[in-house]
């Protein structure tokens, strides 16, 4: 049985992932590792749980070596509103706290999976189909640190041996946890204002195509590929993995479907837009798909009344 350590663990996708392995692996061999929020009761009453900040090395050590931890799922990270705002910030904790992580992970020997981005491309990446192995040249401090953690994990891998993989997720979208200031933020947001006020701003532009996901097929992807049989994976790292792709007003039509009251509106935030627009409209996913089964279960109309449902009985408790 794997002894497994989740970094972020409190985050959008951490606070699903880590109950998602606590199921697969049982709860005491998966420890959440939060910096200072406090977890959920959830999360706190199923497992162990510690302080953990990635960029403060010896914290980390010492829960490995505490816990036993053979494998780390490296989710703490800084997202891309946010790194723009503070980009030192976004430096410390998405490429030293990383560093930190795959140190530990060469010493004591632990596998690592490492969530990648869409981010990781730029406005010369090829937007239509864009190809797994293809030109990076992002434009903002999120996507720079993304494609650095990339290389830093291949490098690992083929350095030291260490047992590096990641995809690189689109947008994700989740009926559980709130966003944390990341460019998708909207295609969550847009679910909570339908609901409650029957009525959202987006901060995007009609038009503004980008990949999504919905957080079963985020957390499916993760697990999937922690156990693809490592001599079938030519990339190991940083897989293009994606669900659906949508703009704003395609979303809204599916949200009007299920709730027929529902109108939106513009107001457009220049820096969220910026980003958007040097992202993908969608990627290809192809060497996922062969190189370790990769394959969604959710698309728009089915996330979409997924998300409906759930959220109508929890804002209604």
């Amino acid at each position: 049985m794997k002894r497994v350590l989740v970094t972020g663990a409190v985050g959008q996708i951490g606070s699903e992932l880590t109950l998602a392995l606590r199921e697969k692996h049982g709860a005491d061999n998966v420890v959440a590792g939060g910096r200072k929020t406090k977890p959920s009761p959830e999360l706190r009453d199923s497992g162990p749980f510690e302080v953990v900040d990635c960029t403060d090395v010896k914290a980390l050590e010492e829960t490995v070596k505490k816990y036993e931890i053979d494998t780390i799922y490296h989710l703490a990270a800084i997202l891309s509103a946010v790194a723009e705002a503070n980009p030192p910030l976004a430096w410390k904790v998405n490429i030293d706290g990383l560093y930190n992580v795959l140190e530990v992970a060469r010493e004591h020997k632990c596998a690592v999976f490492v969530p990648s981005s869409i981010g990781a491309f730029g406005p010369s990446t090829p937007q239509d189909g864009t190809p797994q192995d293809t030109i990076q040249r992002p434009n903002t401090m999120y996507g720079v640190t993304k494609v650095a953690g990339e290389l830093l994990c291949d490098y690992y891998h083929k350095r030291f041996g260490v047992d590096t993989r990641g995809v690189r997720y689109p947008g994700i979208i989740s009926n559980v946890t709130l966003p944390g200031g990341g460019t998708t933020d909207y295609a969550v947001e847009i679910f909570y204002e339908a609901i409650k006020q029957g009525k959202y701003t987006c901060c995007l532009k009609q038009g503004t195509k980008l990949d999504m996901m919905y957080m079963p097929d985020a957390i499916k992807a993760a697990l999937d590929l922690m156990d693809a049989d490592p001599q079938k994976l030519k990339h190991r790292n940083a897989f293009n993995v994606t669900a659906m792709s949508f703009d704003p007003e395609e979303i809204a039509a599916e949200v009007k479907k299920l709730v027929p009251n529902f109108t939106m509106d513009y107001d457009i935030d220049p820096v969220r837009q910026a980003i958007a627009a040097s992202w993908p409209n969608y990627m290809d996913d192809s060497a996922a798909r062969e190189e370790w089964g990769w394959l969604p279960a959710y698309d728009l109309p089915t996330m979409a009344k997924d998300m409906i449902e759930v959220l109508s009985k929890k804002l209604s408790g």
